[in-house]
């Protein structure tokens, strides 16, 4: 038997006792495509007086069939439930995909889901989207399903964006690439980390470009390198450009797992203990060792020019 349902945003008795409109997917990085399944249950949900939740999974259902190589997540889910409470979303189901749940043949799935979510009316996906055991299940046998069960079922069509499809597989190879100019209007908003503000070694300053130090460890790791950034927190209003350096630090200490340094373009607000989002616009260069501390002034000084040209306005969201 496969696991209940597992809220990541509320409780299920917290649920509203309402029609239940229901998106599902991955909707790994919550990308131009993933939002036209979620809007549409949330217009639905509001245009028909009930309620709009979204059904994830974790982890990947690449780990549990290809492990040693699973497929790396752009958004972790406390960063997902965030953003979808923002598009409307009442609730996050993060369902565990365990070897039990990928067994439910396709045909049995919607009772299934029925059965633990009784008010449920409808159901959102993508047109290419899969489901049940060996991944045999289509949007055809969802409506067919559906029409036994009494739930509704609406499918989007694939989002394209200048004659390319969006999806999360050429998001991820964008990233890794270091390429998010590229990757942003696929999202549909600025690629962004968070995180709060911890005290460094100051080398940063004694260079002459103090940086505020984010630990962060995304699942998925874009290029390690240098970018044009905006900044934003709570102690101040307002974006700030900036420079950020993410990766290992190899000429002054080789760390062993990567860290987010970002140098404020401008008069600095922020300081240890401030959360912020730093939203990644362009990428400058990649990490590489330098000869001296010299010569890493010096390139550190490139930088922060490179990054004045760009004259960073607001990003996409």
């Amino acid at each position: 038997m496969s696991p209940p349902l597992q809220f990541a945003s509320v409780e299920l008795a917290a649920l509203p006792d309402l029609p239940l409109h229901l998106a599902i997917g991955m909707f790994d990085g919550l990308h131009l495509g993933h939002r036209a399944v979620i809007e549409a249950a949330v217009q639905s949900a509001r245009a028909g007086g009930g309620v709009a939740a979204v059904l994830t999974f974790r982890p990947h259902p690449s780990a549990l069939f290809r492990p040693d190589r699973p497929t790396r997540l752009i958004l972790g889910l406390p960063t997902q439930v965030r953003f979808l409470g923002g598009l409307g979303v009442a609730a996050v189901i993060a369902q565990p995909f365990t070897p039990e749940f990928a067994a439910i043949p396709a045909e049995e799935f919607l009772p299934w889901l029925k059965r633990r979510l009784p008010r449920l009316a409808a159901v959102y996906v993508g047109q290419n989207w899969r489901f049940g055991a060996g991944r045999r299940g289509d949007v055809d046998l969802l409506v067919e399903c559906g029409r036994r069960a009494g739930i509704a079922v609406f499918s989007a069509p694939r989002v394209n964006l200048n004659g390319q499809p969006v999806s999360s597989t050429r998001i991820r190879e964008l990233l890794a690439a270091g390429d998010v100019a590229a990757a942003n209007p696929l999202l549909g908003y600025a690629y962004f980390a968070h995180g709060t503000v911890q005290a460094g070694k100051q080398l940063g300053r004694t260079l002459g470009f103090p940086t505020l130090n984010l630990p962060w460890a995304p699942d998925l790791q874009p290029r390690h390198g240098v970018y044009a950034v905006t900044v934003a927190g709570d102690r101040a209003p307002g974006l700030f450009p900036g420079v950020a350096n993410y990766g290992l630090r190899p000429t002054v200490e080789a760390a062993a797992a990567p860290l987010l340094e970002v140098h404020l373009l401008g008069p600095c607000p922020f300081g240890p203990g401030d959360h912020l989002k730093v939203q990644w616009r362009h990428f400058l260069r990649p990490e590489r060792k330098f000869a001296s501390l010299d010569e890493l002034r010096a390139q550190v000084a490139l930088d922060v020019e490179a990054a004045r040209q760009l004259n960073l306005g607001p990003p996409a969201a």
